[in-house]
């Protein structure tokens, strides 16, 4: 790849009150770096917004223990819908969210008082790695994963986004387009138990399940904060529904999954040559409150959506004005630790 990925920048959730998800992230699953908060219009998004630019808010949080942030959306001149049948394995789309998490026991007894819905036990896969599957309070589920690497401490038990679940019906057509263009290339395992998901619906389906990392290290300015990652792919029996099915980008649920990106023109023209095309491209000069950036969307074989940025402007110290410019950074070269632990200045009480 003539591009860089930097690793999943973020995962998108779409809510019904942007501040209220906010809160709830920020006081139990330690998401309490602000980057950006903004209300604007989603005007590139028409393709997937049933061609009318709505208004949305969001906010762009981070866990400093690394991996990826969420951004939290929400409509504004809609009512944001949920999806009208229960989500479960066979589904298509992003079911769950895998969270780092170095303290496994303690983050699982901690949420046995404020997760909605909750794991009956901390699983063990054949790897030795422990994980338990709960919901937050509005109906997304997670999981937690064990991974020992901590890029700062902080007092949460947990870290940022590792990964996602993801829903497909062709388990073959959907590895290629993860390895060949994401570089998910290394298989960490292959299992037709799908218990370590429960009690997510239909965990206790036949199914396959394709556990997928990236043999080289992620490289770019944000690599180290962001870390390694995983997608996990699951086919179960059946024909499974479109999770987004009638709806719009942006209606309630894990809307898209994001990559940090770098030289967005060279990853536009693989993707085109391998038979997926950018669908929305918002420009080189697209600003998102005090961040800015470039941002395009492609779909996965299953038109899960995948979101791309190209960071070209971030607040570190926003009290002190200090902003961070990347266009003069090298593209290979990550940022000084001591610059991006800057951003705890962010870190809201």
């Amino acid at each position: 790849m003539n591009y860089i990925i930097s690793g999943i920048q973020q995962i998108g959730i779409g809510v019904q009150n942007v501040h209220a998800a906010f809160q709830w992230y920020k006081t139990h699953l330690g998401m309490d770096i602000k980057v950006f908060e903004e209300s604007a219009t989603a005007a590139a998004m028409t393709r997937y917004t049933g061609q009318t630019k709505h208004q949305r808010r969001a906010i762009l949080a981070l866990n400093l223990q690394g991996g990826g942030g969420f951004e939290i959306w929400q409509y504004t001149s809609r009512n944001p819908q949920p999806a009208t049948f229960i989500p479960e394995c066979g589904d298509l789309g992003i079911l769950i969210t895998k969270l780092k998490c170095s303290q496994i026991e303690a983050s699982y007894g901690y949420l046995k008082q404020h997760a909605t819905v909750l794991s009956d036990q901390i699983y063990k896969n054949a790897k030795g790695q422990r994980s338990f599957v709960f919901t937050d309070p509005f109906g997304n589920w997670f999981q937690m994963t064990e991974d020992p690497i901590v890029y700062t401490k902080t007092k949460a038990f947990n870290g940022g986004v590792k990964g996602v679940v993801i829903g497909v019906k062709d388990l073959n057509q959907s590895q290629a387009f993860y390895s060949k263009l994401l570089g998910y290339d290394t298989v960490i395992e292959k299992s037709e138990d799908l218990t370590h998901l429960h009690p997510f619906p239909g965990s206790k389906k036949n199914g396959l399940s394709l556990r997928l990392s990236h043999s080289e290290m992620r490289k770019g300015p944000f690599s180290n904060l962001l870390g390694s990652s995983e997608i996990e792919l699951v086919q179960c029996e059946g024909q499974g529904r479109p999770l987004f099915q009638n709806r719009y980008w942006g209606d309630l649920g894990f809307i898209h999954l994001c990559f940090d990106v770098r030289r967005m023109a060279s990853l536009s023209e693989t993707f085109e040559k391998q038979g997926f095309p950018l669908t929305v491209d918002g420009g080189a000069g697209f600003e998102m409150g005090e961040a800015a950036g470039h941002f395009t969307y492609a779909e996965d074989p299953q038109e899960t959506l995948i979101e791309f940025v190209e960071t070209k402007k971030v607040p570190l110290l926003k009290r002190f004005g200090w902003y961070l410019n990347l266009n003069r950074r090298p593209d290979e070269k990550s940022l000084p630790d001591w610059m991006i632990r800057a951003m705890r200045f962010n870190r809201v009480r």
